[in-house]
């Protein structure tokens, strides 16, 4: 996916410059945790679209329901949007764009972790092979 940062993150995952089945596999570790739930489905789409029948996707995002709004992170001044999405609804959405979801896994913050970082959560996907 490309990015471009100009005072806000903007994902445009309908310009993946990847052709149709080309890659073997894909890993998008909180990849989507600034993307606006409205343009989740494109991005689904688009990770189907390149990955070749029987390629895997795995997912990482913080598992919730809520939004945050930063005005600093990651060392700079910047307006961006935290989302944290439902389990049930990416899998959901990742079903909807084609594929299966093969395994979850919720994972609870521990001790030593801030108490915002809140439920992580790992998905296991696949395209199915064409019939």
């Amino acid at each position: 996916m490309r990015f471009e940062a100009v005072g806000q993150v903007r994902v445009f995952p309908s310009y993946l410059d990847v052709a149709d089945g080309a890659l073997g596999g894909a890993v998008a570790w909180y990849s989507t945790v600034h993307t606006p739930p409205e343009l989740l489905p494109t991005v689904f789409a688009e990770c189907h679209r390149v990955l070749a029948p029987g390629g895997p996707l795995l997912l990482a995002f913080k598992a919730g329901n809520r939004r945050r709004h930063l005005h600093k992170g990651y060392g700079h001044e910047l307006s961006l949007d935290v989302y944290w999405m439902a389990p049930d609804l990416m899998a959901e959405l990742m079903s909807e764009a084609g594929f299966v979801v093969d395994a979850r896994l919720i994972r609870e913050p521990d001790e030593s972790e801030r108490p915002r970082s809140g439920r992580q959560a790992f998905f296991l996907a696949h395209k199915p092979d064409a019939s």
